[in-house]
């Protein structure tokens, strides 16, 4: 059990970690702030970049906290709230199957992190190292309170914000005729990559 759950843990919380900085950072082949801020607008999560900011750093330090077993409940609970977002906002029309652009892989995600949330983090963590390992019920019920909170909090703030304004006519006048070059965006959370097309997070986005 001890290997077992420090294996879920890292996983887990090593491509959340991954994800996360992918946004942040472009590391790992990600596409960095900007165009992951441009995602966010284009699914209505304005302002983009103040989303963006927040999902990454939930999906890194959550990630980070999930694998080294520090602060598990808190971690557990900010995975939640992105996958909860992204089920929201992206997923939940498709239906379950990710095959389909679905939301199987985000729930997956959520149970394995709330499971972690509920069992503890076990020996070979931080948490037990520092004396504050917590377990039970009540952990993991807290875990996924504060995935939700964080969920519907991101999605209040969302509508709360003003519509992008309309370019004026004679911009897109000017504009007629123009082909703009091809720029890679990146995918939203667990979303099935194409062919040719850059993996961005998801989920572990």
């Amino acid at each position: 059990m001890k290997i077992g759950r420090l294996l879920l843990r890292l996983a887990v919380g090593g491509f959340f970690f991954g994800h996360g900085t992918q946004k942040l950072f472009g590391w790992f082949g990600g596409h960095g702030i900007e165009p992951t801020a441009q995602m966010f607008e284009g699914l209505g999560m304005r302002p983009g970049r103040r989303n963006a900011v927040a999902a990454g750093v939930a999906e890194a330090a959550g990630g980070a906290g999930l694998a080294t077993g520090f602060a598990t409940p808190l971690a557990a609970g900010a995975v939640t709230s992105v996958m909860l977002t992204a089920i929201n906002r992206v997923h939940l029309k498709n239906g379950p199957w990710v095959s389909n652009g679905g939301y199987e892989y985000n729930v997956v995600l959520i149970a394995a992190a709330l499971t972690l949330a509920e069992i503890g983090p076990g020996e070979l963590s931080v948490d037990h190292a520092l004396g504050a390992e917590r377990s039970g019920l009540g952990w993991g019920l807290a875990a996924a309170a504060i995935g939700v909170i964080g969920a519907v909090g991101a999605h209040q703030l969302a509508k709360a914000q003003p519509e992008a304004p309309t370019a004026p006519p004679e911009a897109t006048a000017s504009a007629e005729g123009a082909t703009a070059p091809a720029t890679a965006q990146p995918q939203a959370e667990g979303e099935p990559q194409e062919a040719g097309t850059p993996q961005e997070a998801g989920t572990p986005q």
